[in-house]
């Protein structure tokens, strides 16, 4: 490979990254924005009028009975955890009210739990219902404002409750809830047939979002319906969901008939999805989107591809499972494992890399149980990539170090043959030959580290594991950008720079960091190459000075560790080349 295919390589590495920075700056924006506002809601908060009509699966409002306007305070009955607490909305059977206990809006002191299902009154309506349509055209069956009766109560993991209501023609409808330790919620439908005839209804369990919530446009990260069905992961945003709704008259903008599977909105950190119990049978599943008196509502839907029939004296049922909660890794692996919820770990956006992201995660999460710091187990894992690499780094130190020693011979040739470039360039490489020495090697770490950048961006960015997890000292999050800035002097001047000034301190130890190992580096004896490798440190520290601290830390430690490899591998290079021409001179 000769200088200008090497200096290609070099300039691809630097556009890559430099795409991947432009691509990601709303996203980082965002993020330091939200963690500058302590009162700011995960779950975003677009004003909306109260709506008393619900989508059923059919894509039509369905009154059902008692389903006039809601009069007086309604009646809840209390969800209560060690992981969650909220309540269910006893008219019309939500689960409108649920906030999680371990979570809090931001680090600051105080800041609010995260809330993940609220109910109308917010005025951010986002909650989880369950109901039936009469698909024999006559069952009165239950409508979004039916009021329930709740036997038992709180619900909590050791203790189920039963909601119920009479339709007063002889049958009943009954919604049992179950919650496990985390955020999984069981929902099992019967309708028991007391009557003389038999009766035919369309059970369905439905997330509906009665408000668009804030996205800021994440190139990296999905939000917005999300799903496995039929065995295919299912991707749709807001915008275009409601594109293809209105290409389809209103009807789903989306439509899954299959076995098993789950479905549901997703937010960076926050999943609300819901899955059929008995993945075997073949349910229909839907994302549509509706608007009503000029908002977007949203919703995903679960039911049966036919009507069930209740005969006289028997009982017809449906089942789903809810979750709504943090998308912890471990989770859901064992809701995957344990209850065969297809591929329910991606819901988290492992991207492109899924091979490599994912056991990054797992490594990291292995040594933070063993270090209990993340910061910590990211150095403990650099260390572990440069000795998994050190064969392939240390061929190309030996070679760049060589070429090091071998300056002054390479700019004699340069002068020597400044007059005929080709034969200088040929003369060159019959050196390189000679010597055994790779040219492209300087470029062969930094095209490594690019995927297992990239990986570990993913992981810091998407994980809840690394949200609000400290380092050391001003370090408080490693999934934010490191808060100091070197145009406050480190906040002893009370100003806020902008972003395109934010220069803190671990992206300037990265900087020296990354001169100190091009220092080490031959100088490329085209000063082209030498002034691209010179301002590389200046490129690389404008570039990482917003990501998140913890991928900065990772790099600067993986800069420090290449500079002691090669440093030593130059020293020694140096001394066998001594040891070489005192033994030819004897």
């Amino acid at each position: 490979m000769d200088n200008k295919r090497l200096l290609a390589a070099i300039a691809i590495s630097i556009g890559i990254l430099l795409l991947f920075d432009v691509w990601n700056r709303p996203a980082r924006e965002a993020q330091r924005q939200a963690a500058q506002d302590v009162q700011q809601s995960q779950t975003s908060s677009v004003p909306l009028p109260q709506a008393n009509t619900a989508l059923n699966p059919a894509g039509v409002a369905s009154t059902g009975a008692n389903d006039g306007a809601p009069t007086g305070p309604a009646p809840r009955l209390r969800i209560e955890s060690a992981r969650v607490e909220g309540s269910v909305n006893l008219r019309g059977a939500r689960i409108d009210d649920l906030v999680l206990r371990d979570y809090r809006e931001t680090i600051q002191p105080g800041s609010p739990n995260v809330r993940i299902l609220a109910p109308r009154e917010d005025n951010a309506s986002y909650f989880a219902q369950w109901g039936w349509t009469a698909a024999d055209g006559h069952t009165a069956v239950p409508g979004p404002n039916t009021v329930w009766t709740a036997e038992g109560g709180p619900l909590t993991p050791n203790a189920p409750v039963t909601l119920r209501w009479e339709n007063g023609t002889g049958q009943r409808f009954e919604i049992a809830l179950s919650l496990d330790q985390n955020f999984m919620v069981t929902a099992e439908q019967r309708v028991v047939n007391t009557g003389s005839e038999p009766v035919q209804v369309l059970p369905w369990a439905r997330v509906r979002r009665e408000h668009t919530p804030h996205v800021a446009g994440y190139y990296i990260l999905h939000e917005g319906f999300v799903g496995v069905l039929d065995g295919r992961l299912r991707e749709e945003k807001y915008s275009d969901a409601k594109t293809e709704a209105g290409r389809r008259n209103g009807g789903p903008a989306f439509e899954q008939e299959g076995a098993g599977g789950w479905a549901g909105f997703t937010d960076k950190y926050w999943l609300t999805a819901l899955a059929p119990v008995n993945q075997s049978a073949r349910d229909r599943a839907a994302f549509r989107h509706v608007s009503e008196n000029g908002q977007d509502r949203w919703q995903v839907d679960f039911s049966p591809v036919a009507p069930v029939t209740a005969a006289p004296g028997a009982t017809a049922g449906f089942a789903t499972r809810l979750f709504a909660g943090a998308k912890e890794v471990h989770l859901l692996d064992a809701y995957a494992s344990n209850l065969g919820i297809t591929d329910f770990d991606k819901a988290i956006d492992f991207g492109w890399f899924y091979f490599l992201t994912k056991p990054f995660f797992y490594a990291l999460d292995w040594l933070f149980k063993l270090t209990g710091n993340f910061g910590v187990a990211i150095l403990v894992f650099t260390v572990a990539l440069k000795i998994l690499f050190f064969p392939l780094a240390n061929k190309s130190y030996k070679s760049m170090a060589r070429m090091k020693v071998l300056g002054p011979k390479m700019q004699e040739l340069k002068e020597r043959n400044k007059d005929d470039p080709a034969k200088m360039q040929q003369e060159m490489m019959a050196l390189y030959k000679a010597e055994k020495i790779n040219p492209a090697s300087g470029c062969l770490p930094i095209l490594v580290q690019i995927p297992v950048f990239f990986a570990l961006y993913k992981v810091l960015f998407v994980t809840i594991e690394m949200r609000h997890a400290p380092f050391f000292g001003w370090i408080r999050d490693l999934s934010a950008p490191d808060p100091t800035n070197l145009f406050n002097l480190f906040g002893l001047i009370p100003w806020d720079p902008p972003l395109f000034l934010h220069m803190p301190a671990w992206a300037i130890i990265m900087g020296i960091t990354m001169y100190v190992q091009f220092k080490l580096n031959p100088t490329p004896p085209d000063p082209i190459q030498a002034k691209l490798f010179g301002f590389m440190p200046i490129i690389f520290t404008f570039m990482l000075a917003s990501f998140p601290a913890g991928l900065v830390i990772y790099w600067s430690w993986n800069n420090l560790l290449s500079v002691a490899q090669q440093y030593y591998i130059t020293r020694h290079e140096r001394a066998e080349r001594s040891v070489q021409k005192a033994t030819a001179k004897t």
